[in-house]
């Protein structure tokens, strides 16, 4: 496993807008105005595939990765929550949780794809204005051992 790469998008955001971090993963809140609550867990050392992970790690990132999927859970109330790895433009290993509701704009389909509305600006700044609960879930959740 190599350590952080410099220029790498990932690599950078772990780095500087993390909620909570250690030695092999940081938590980070995304920022993607549409979509309130997007976290990712992103690995820090720089690697592609979680088969390159050694088991204990792998199950570190999985252990996260659910933590995370509960603080978004419990914070945002969301329909549902897609959890991916996609890393296809970064290769570098991270999970995206995100919190989906009927009226967000690309409902039911994945959030990458074409939108079909817009969610209404009221109901984005109600979604934003969770943020901080958000927040305190995810140090709240990773604070347990």
């Amino acid at each position: 496993m190599t350590s952080r790469v410099m220029g790498c998008e990932l690599c950078e955001l772990a780095a500087s807008a993390k909620v909570v971090a250690n030695e092999k993963f940081s938590v980070i809140l995304a920022e993607e105005p549409n979509y309130p609550g997007f976290a990712r867990v992103v690995w820090n050392g720089h690697v592609r595939e979680m088969s390159d992970l050694l088991d204990a790690d792998r199950l570190l990132l999985n252990e996260a990765v659910f933590k995370l999927e509960q603080a978004v859970r419990e914070a945002m109330q969301p329909l549902k929550v897609n959890v991916a790895s996609l890393g296809n433009v970064v290769p570098h290993l991270h999970w995206h949780v995100i919190p989906r509701y009927a009226d967000d704009a690309h409902f039911p389909a994945p959030v990458w794809a074409q939108a079909v509305r817009e969610t209404p600006a009221d109901v984005l700044e109600q979604r934003r204005a969770l943020m901080p609960q958000l927040k305190q879930a995810i140090e709240r959740k990773f604070a347990k051992q």
